[in-house]
Protein backbone atom coordinates (compact mmCIF):
# COMPACT_ATOMS: atom_id res chain seq x y z
CA UNK A 1 0.00 0.00 0.00
CA UNK A 2 1.31 3.13 -0.76
CA UNK A 3 1.59 6.12 1.51
CA UNK A 4 3.34 8.75 -0.72
CA UNK A 5 0.17 10.62 -1.60
CA UNK A 6 0.48 12.44 1.82
CA UNK A 7 -0.87 12.84 5.34
CA UNK A 8 -3.62 14.50 3.81
CA UNK A 9 -4.89 12.14 1.58
CA UNK A 10 -3.09 8.74 2.71
CA UNK A 11 -5.28 6.04 2.65
CA UNK A 12 -7.01 4.51 6.46
CA UNK A 13 -4.60 1.13 7.59
CA UNK A 14 -7.05 0.44 10.29
CA UNK A 15 -8.12 -3.21 9.80
CA UNK A 16 -10.86 -4.78 12.29
CA UNK A 17 -9.74 -8.62 13.39
CA UNK A 18 -12.67 -11.06 14.13
CA UNK A 19 -10.07 -13.51 15.06
CA UNK A 20 -9.14 -14.99 18.90
CA UNK A 21 -7.10 -16.85 20.51
CA UNK A 22 -9.55 -19.96 20.48
CA UNK A 23 -9.12 -20.05 16.49
CA UNK A 24 -5.23 -20.00 17.14
CA UNK A 25 -4.78 -24.14 17.65
CA UNK A 26 -2.40 -25.15 20.75
CA UNK A 27 0.62 -22.76 21.28
CA UNK A 28 -1.05 -22.48 24.71
CA UNK A 29 2.16 -21.68 26.86
CA UNK A 30 2.85 -18.86 24.00
CA UNK A 31 -1.14 -17.79 24.11
CA UNK A 32 -1.11 -17.96 27.77
CA UNK A 33 2.28 -15.66 28.15
CA UNK A 34 0.71 -12.85 25.85
CA UNK A 35 -3.12 -13.23 27.28
CA UNK A 36 -0.99 -12.24 30.80
CA UNK A 37 1.53 -9.80 29.07
CA UNK A 38 -0.21 -7.96 26.82
CA UNK A 39 -4.13 -8.37 27.15
CA UNK A 40 -5.27 -8.58 30.26
CA UNK A 41 -4.02 -4.63 30.62
CA UNK A 42 -6.36 -3.58 27.80
CA UNK A 43 -9.28 -5.39 29.48
CA UNK A 44 -8.76 -4.77 32.71
CA UNK A 45 -7.30 -1.28 33.05
CA UNK A 46 -8.46 -0.22 36.33
CA UNK A 47 -6.34 -3.07 37.90
CA UNK A 48 -3.15 -2.29 36.06
CA UNK A 49 -3.68 1.55 36.72
CA UNK A 50 -3.85 1.27 40.61
CA UNK A 51 -0.15 -0.40 40.16
CA UNK A 52 0.77 2.62 38.10
CA UNK A 53 0.74 0.11 35.15
CA UNK A 54 -1.01 0.48 31.56
CA UNK A 55 -1.72 -0.87 28.60
CA UNK A 56 0.45 -0.85 25.96
CA UNK A 57 3.90 -0.50 24.78
CA UNK A 58 6.17 -2.84 22.90
CA UNK A 59 6.88 -6.35 21.93
CA UNK A 60 8.82 -8.70 19.97
CA UNK A 61 8.19 -12.12 18.92
CA UNK A 62 10.67 -13.99 17.54
CA UNK A 63 11.39 -17.28 16.28
CA UNK A 64 11.15 -19.71 13.03
CA UNK A 65 9.46 -18.70 9.81
CA UNK A 66 6.08 -19.65 9.41
CA UNK A 67 5.51 -20.38 12.92
CA UNK A 68 2.24 -18.35 13.42
CA UNK A 69 3.88 -14.98 14.47
CA UNK A 70 1.72 -12.63 12.63
CA UNK A 71 -1.24 -14.95 13.52
CA UNK A 72 -1.04 -14.47 17.15
CA UNK A 73 -0.33 -10.61 16.11
CA UNK A 74 -4.06 -10.54 14.50
CA UNK A 75 -5.75 -12.89 17.61
CA UNK A 76 -3.94 -10.14 19.81
CA UNK A 77 -5.87 -7.06 18.14
CA UNK A 78 -8.99 -9.48 17.91
CA UNK A 79 -8.97 -10.26 21.62
CA UNK A 80 -8.47 -6.81 22.53
CA UNK A 81 -11.53 -5.56 20.35
CA UNK A 82 -8.66 -2.78 18.91
CA UNK A 83 -7.96 -1.43 15.38
CA UNK A 84 -5.35 -3.65 13.36
CA UNK A 85 -1.92 -1.11 11.88
CA UNK A 86 -0.11 -3.93 9.82
CA UNK A 87 3.48 -2.17 8.81
CA UNK A 88 6.00 -4.31 6.39
CA UNK A 89 9.22 -2.92 4.49
CA UNK A 90 6.85 -2.69 1.35
CA UNK A 91 4.49 -0.01 2.82
CA UNK A 92 7.33 2.49 4.26
CA UNK A 93 10.05 2.50 1.54
CA UNK A 94 9.68 5.03 -1.24
CA UNK A 95 12.22 6.13 -3.57
CA UNK A 96 11.92 9.62 -2.77
CA UNK A 97 13.93 11.35 -0.02
CA UNK A 98 12.17 11.62 3.19
CA UNK A 99 9.16 10.19 2.46
CA UNK A 100 10.01 6.77 4.50
CA UNK A 101 10.31 8.89 7.59
CA UNK A 102 6.93 10.33 6.76
CA UNK A 103 5.53 7.28 6.36
CA UNK A 104 6.53 5.78 9.53
CA UNK A 105 4.88 8.73 11.15
CA UNK A 106 1.40 8.43 9.22
CA UNK A 107 1.19 4.73 10.19
CA UNK A 108 1.64 5.63 13.96
CA UNK A 109 -0.44 9.32 13.82
CA UNK A 110 -3.13 7.25 12.16
CA UNK A 111 -2.83 4.64 15.45
CA UNK A 112 -2.77 7.33 17.97
CA UNK A 113 -5.64 9.41 16.46
CA UNK A 114 -7.85 5.52 17.27
CA UNK A 115 -6.17 4.47 20.39
CA UNK A 116 -6.19 1.89 22.18
CA UNK A 117 -4.92 0.07 19.07
CA UNK A 118 -2.23 -2.71 17.87
CA UNK A 119 0.39 -1.74 15.55
CA UNK A 120 2.32 -4.49 14.07
CA UNK A 121 5.35 -4.35 12.63
CA UNK A 122 5.87 -7.46 10.25
CA UNK A 123 10.06 -8.20 10.03
CA UNK A 124 11.28 -5.55 11.85
CA UNK A 125 14.84 -7.24 11.13
CA UNK A 126 14.57 -5.97 7.20
CA UNK A 127 13.16 -2.45 8.85
CA UNK A 128 15.51 -1.42 11.79
CA UNK A 129 18.55 -3.75 10.46
CA UNK A 130 21.59 -3.42 12.63
CA UNK A 131 22.61 0.20 11.17
CA UNK A 132 26.56 -0.90 11.25
CA UNK A 133 25.33 -3.27 8.78
CA UNK A 134 22.41 -1.15 6.69
CA UNK A 135 23.51 -0.45 3.23
CA UNK A 136 23.05 3.12 2.48
CA UNK A 137 21.17 6.12 4.37
CA UNK A 138 17.50 4.19 4.01
CA UNK A 139 18.30 1.70 6.90
CA UNK A 140 19.56 4.09 9.36
CA UNK A 141 16.79 6.74 8.87
CA UNK A 142 14.03 4.14 8.97
CA UNK A 143 15.46 3.11 11.99
CA UNK A 144 15.48 6.32 13.46
CA UNK A 145 12.29 7.23 12.84
CA UNK A 146 10.65 4.07 14.18
CA UNK A 147 13.08 5.06 17.31
CA UNK A 148 11.03 8.51 17.62
CA UNK A 149 7.98 6.84 17.31
CA UNK A 150 8.64 4.57 20.28
CA UNK A 151 9.73 6.78 22.27
CA UNK A 152 7.00 9.14 22.15
CA UNK A 153 8.83 11.79 21.03
CA UNK A 154 6.75 15.15 20.78
CA UNK A 155 3.46 12.72 21.38
CA UNK A 156 1.88 10.19 23.77
CA UNK A 157 2.47 6.67 23.34
CA UNK A 158 -0.23 5.81 26.28
CA UNK A 159 -2.89 3.38 24.81
CA UNK A 160 -0.57 2.17 21.45
CA UNK A 161 0.58 -1.56 21.51
CA UNK A 162 3.50 -2.21 19.31
CA UNK A 163 4.11 -5.29 18.43
CA UNK A 164 7.04 -6.52 16.26
CA UNK A 165 7.87 -9.93 14.67
CA UNK A 166 11.08 -10.97 13.47
CA UNK A 167 12.69 -14.31 12.04
CA UNK A 168 16.51 -13.01 12.74
CA UNK A 169 16.39 -11.11 16.27
CA UNK A 170 20.05 -11.04 16.36
CA UNK A 171 20.09 -8.79 13.35
CA UNK A 172 17.51 -6.43 15.38
CA UNK A 173 19.28 -3.01 16.11
CA UNK A 174 20.45 -2.89 19.61
CA UNK A 175 18.58 0.86 19.87
CA UNK A 176 15.36 -1.03 19.15
CA UNK A 177 15.45 -3.65 21.90
CA UNK A 178 16.23 -1.08 24.95
CA UNK A 179 14.08 -0.55 27.83
CA UNK A 180 10.91 1.05 26.98
CA UNK A 181 10.88 0.12 23.57
CA UNK A 182 11.07 -3.73 22.54
CA UNK A 183 12.67 -4.87 25.57
CA UNK A 184 9.84 -7.63 26.03
CA UNK A 185 10.36 -10.82 24.06
CA UNK A 186 8.38 -13.77 23.72
CA UNK A 187 9.34 -16.84 21.39
CA UNK A 188 7.58 -18.09 19.27
CA UNK A 189 9.06 -21.78 18.48
CA UNK A 190 7.59 -24.31 15.59
CA UNK A 191 3.70 -25.49 15.64
CA UNK A 192 3.34 -28.28 19.22
CA UNK A 193 0.95 -31.37 18.13
CA UNK A 194 -2.05 -29.51 18.94
CA UNK A 195 -1.18 -27.02 16.77
CA UNK A 196 -0.02 -28.98 14.04
CA UNK A 197 -3.17 -31.24 14.01
CA UNK A 198 -5.04 -27.99 13.80
CA UNK A 199 -2.89 -26.63 10.89
CA UNK A 200 -2.98 -30.74 9.18
CA UNK A 201 -7.24 -30.53 9.69
CA UNK A 202 -7.37 -26.80 8.00
CA UNK A 203 -5.27 -27.77 4.74
CA UNK A 204 -7.30 -30.61 4.27
CA UNK A 205 -10.90 -29.01 4.65
CA UNK A 206 -13.37 -29.35 1.93
CA UNK A 207 -10.71 -32.22 0.69
CA UNK A 208 -12.37 -36.03 0.55
CA UNK A 209 -10.16 -38.07 2.66
CA UNK A 210 -10.35 -41.38 3.43
CA UNK A 211 -8.94 -43.22 6.75
CA UNK A 212 -7.05 -40.07 7.55
CA UNK A 213 -5.55 -39.83 11.11
CA UNK A 214 -4.13 -36.63 11.82
CA UNK A 215 -2.93 -37.14 15.59
CA UNK A 216 -0.69 -39.99 14.15
CA UNK A 217 -0.18 -37.14 11.69
CA UNK A 218 0.98 -34.50 13.96
CA UNK A 219 3.15 -37.15 16.25
CA UNK A 220 4.87 -37.40 12.80
CA UNK A 221 5.84 -34.04 12.04
CA UNK A 222 7.72 -32.41 15.32
CA UNK A 223 9.66 -29.19 14.30
CA UNK A 224 7.64 -28.34 11.21
CA UNK A 225 6.85 -25.20 10.32
CA UNK A 226 2.96 -23.87 9.37
CA UNK A 227 4.74 -23.87 5.76
CA UNK A 228 5.98 -27.28 5.85
CA UNK A 229 2.56 -28.33 6.96
CA UNK A 230 0.80 -26.81 3.59
CA UNK A 231 4.05 -28.32 1.83
CA UNK A 232 3.21 -31.43 3.01
CA UNK A 233 -0.49 -31.53 1.81
CA UNK A 234 0.20 -29.94 -1.23
CA UNK A 235 2.50 -32.94 -2.01
CA UNK A 236 0.08 -35.12 -0.92
CA UNK A 237 -3.15 -33.44 -3.03
CA UNK A 238 -0.53 -33.44 -6.37
CA UNK A 239 0.64 -37.28 -6.08
CA UNK A 240 -3.67 -37.44 -5.60
CA UNK A 241 -3.96 -35.67 -8.72
CA UNK A 242 -2.18 -37.77 -10.87
CA UNK A 243 -3.24 -40.92 -10.16
CA UNK A 244 -6.57 -39.24 -11.64
CA UNK A 245 -5.19 -38.42 -14.38
CA UNK A 246 -3.54 -41.50 -15.12
CA UNK A 247 -6.20 -44.00 -14.31
CA UNK A 248 -9.13 -41.62 -14.55
CA UNK A 249 -10.93 -42.64 -11.83
CA UNK A 250 -11.25 -40.30 -8.77
CA UNK A 251 -9.55 -40.83 -4.99
CA UNK A 252 -10.10 -39.61 -1.87
CA UNK A 253 -6.55 -38.90 0.00
CA UNK A 254 -5.10 -41.40 2.03
CA UNK A 255 -2.78 -41.41 5.08
CA UNK A 256 -0.58 -43.13 2.87
CA UNK A 257 -0.58 -40.10 0.42
CA UNK A 258 0.31 -37.73 3.42
CA UNK A 259 2.88 -40.09 4.82
CA UNK A 260 5.08 -40.46 1.54
CA UNK A 261 4.67 -36.74 1.11
CA UNK A 262 5.87 -36.05 4.99
CA UNK A 263 9.13 -38.40 4.08
CA UNK A 264 9.74 -36.20 1.41
CA UNK A 265 10.02 -32.39 3.58
CA UNK A 266 12.71 -31.29 5.82
CA UNK A 267 11.71 -29.14 8.67
CA UNK A 268 12.67 -25.99 7.64
CA UNK A 269 12.99 -25.07 10.79
CA UNK A 270 15.86 -26.58 11.73
CA UNK A 271 18.65 -24.20 10.01
CA UNK A 272 16.71 -21.60 12.50
CA UNK A 273 17.49 -23.78 15.39
CA UNK A 274 21.40 -24.59 14.66
CA UNK A 275 22.34 -20.93 14.07
CA UNK A 276 19.85 -20.14 17.06
CA UNK A 277 21.81 -22.78 19.13
CA UNK A 278 25.52 -20.78 17.96
CA UNK A 279 23.54 -17.23 19.86
CA UNK A 280 22.78 -19.79 23.17
CA UNK A 281 26.03 -21.07 23.31
CA UNK A 282 27.90 -17.44 22.84
CA UNK A 283 25.83 -14.76 22.72
CA UNK A 284 23.21 -15.87 26.36
CA UNK A 285 25.75 -13.87 28.86
CA UNK A 286 22.41 -11.79 29.67
CA UNK A 287 19.49 -14.45 29.11
CA UNK A 288 18.50 -12.81 26.34
CA UNK A 289 17.95 -16.22 24.53
CA UNK A 290 17.03 -18.09 28.01
CA UNK A 291 13.38 -18.84 26.09
CA UNK A 292 15.42 -20.70 23.07
CA UNK A 293 17.84 -22.38 25.11
CA UNK A 294 15.20 -24.39 27.20
CA UNK A 295 13.13 -25.31 24.01
CA UNK A 296 16.68 -26.16 22.64
CA UNK A 297 16.96 -28.82 25.80
CA UNK A 298 14.04 -30.53 25.25
CA UNK A 299 15.01 -34.26 24.32
CA UNK A 300 12.80 -34.06 20.93
CA UNK A 301 14.68 -31.23 19.36
CA UNK A 302 17.87 -32.03 20.72
CA UNK A 303 17.34 -35.32 18.82
CA UNK A 304 16.72 -33.68 16.08
CA UNK A 305 19.29 -31.25 16.12
CA UNK A 306 21.92 -33.77 17.34
CA UNK A 307 21.05 -37.19 16.32
CA UNK A 308 21.49 -38.28 19.68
Amino acid sequence: MALDAGPDTAPSLAEEVGLTFAEVGGMDDVKKLLHRMIILPFVRPELYAKYNRSAGGGVLLYGPPGCGKTLLARAIAGECGLPFFSVGIDDVVSPFQGQAELNVSEIFAQARDLRPAVVFIDEIDAIGYARQRAQGEMGRRLTNALLQELDGVGRSTEGLLVLAASNAPWDVDSALLRPGRFDRRVFVPPPDEAAREAILDVRLRGVETSGVDLRTLARATELFTGADLRATVERALDEVIETVLDTGEEIPVGQQHLTAALAQVTPSALDWLARARDYVEFSNASGQWADVESYLGQRAVRRRLTGR
